[in-house]
């Protein structure tokens, strides 16, 4: 606490420095639906509403087909959201300052399937197989979201930031160091 209102009073006297960071925006269509958005500071997640059920999807980027699959769903993920879900599911840590998203599959029905990270500027979408049980799209864990078989999903960078603010003494590396308890200086 004596640190959090320590870092809290510098900001309130002006040093602090501001980041900016992306959000995703999610658009759900389908032929016997009405379309949905969600947004996410973290990530978006295609998966079924039912434990360790296999769903099949395709995924283009920028309308260029890059793999069908069958797996337990797949994770779209922001720089932000890179140290989250994503990480747990064998995802890379992206740093912040990059305009990159993480795509990583959740538990693939293949070997050969691996994370792998686009440019900010690309829209994914991502279209389920019209024999699916109904699927859902999950927005930073909270907003869950209906898609129907055969359904279409776009997810892009948002036009609006989310700005943060930092004392000065903030540091991404001890962030990371804290958060995943990595070892401290050898000299």
């Amino acid at each position: 606490p004596d640190q959090a209102i320590e870092q809290l009073s510098e900001v309130l006297a002006g040093k602090y420095h501001t980041e900016m960071r992306f959000l995703l925006d999610t658009e759900i269509t389908g032929e016997n639906q009405q379309s949905l958005r969600g947004n996410a500071m973290n990530e978006v997640v295609l998966h079924s509403d039912k434990v360790a059920h296999m769903i099949e999807f395709e995924v283009f980027v920028d309308q260029h087909f890059v793999f069908s699959q069958r797996s337990d769903g797949l994770i779209i993920a922001t720089p932000t959201g890179s140290t989250a879900y994503a990480l747990s599911a064998g995802g890379s840590i992206v740093h912040p300052a990059l305009a990159a998203i993480n795509i990583i599959p959740m538990f693939p029905h293949t070997l050969s399937s691996r994370p792998f990270v686009v440019s900010a500027e690309s829209t994914i979408s991502l279209r389920v197989a019209p024999d699916n049980e109904p699927l859902q799209i999950s927005c930073d864990g909270h907003n869950s979201l209906k898609v129907a078989p055969g359904g279409v999903i776009h997810i892009r960078r948002q036009h609006e930031h989310l700005r943060l603010i930092h004392p000065h003494s903030y540091n991404y590396f001890n962030v990371l160091r804290s958060k995943l308890s990595w070892g401290s200086r050898l000299f």
